[in-house]
């Protein structure tokens, strides 16, 4: 028995189709899925979501929205999502990008900017993992 799982953001549908195993980068830490999990509604951070089909692994980068499980259903609602796989080699000058950022506004107070700073970083990070197949 497998989990169908659908991934959607507001542009697009990124994923639509049958795993094995999701795992969901929830606000509290990751999150596994199996077949037969109870059903549930959580927030996801941005970050990586996992999913294994058979014995192969695919990462998919997504920033913040939220997932639903229910009778081995799987809806992911995000904000945005890309597949590791189309990610391209420039995520690791992105992600650079976003922490020299971070850095700059370091010891600044809070202001809308370190704030666009801090999510730009988040996102970079999650697209390099995803590259990455991490």
């Amino acid at each position: 028995m497998t989990l169908t799982l659908r991934i959607l953001a507001p542009d697009k549908s990124v994923f639509d189709g049958s795993a094995d195993e999701v795992i969901l980068p929830s606000t509290t830490g990751q999150l596994g899925i199996l077949t037969g999990h109870v059903s549930l509604l959580t927030a996801l951070d941005s970050g990586v979501l996992r999913l294994r089909q058979g014995s192969s692994w695919q990462s998919i980068a997504l920033v913040g929205g939220f997932a639903e499980v229910d009778s081995n259903e799987v809806t992911v609602l995000v904000n945005a999502a890309e597949l590791g796989s189309s990610i391209d080699t420039a995520a690791e000058k992105e992600f650079e990008a976003a922490q020299q950022a971070v850095a700059a506004l370091e010891g600044q107070p809070a202001s809308s900017d370190k704030l666009k700073a801090q999510q730009t970083l988040a996102r970079a990070r999650a697209r390099l993992a995803a590259s990455r197949g991490a």
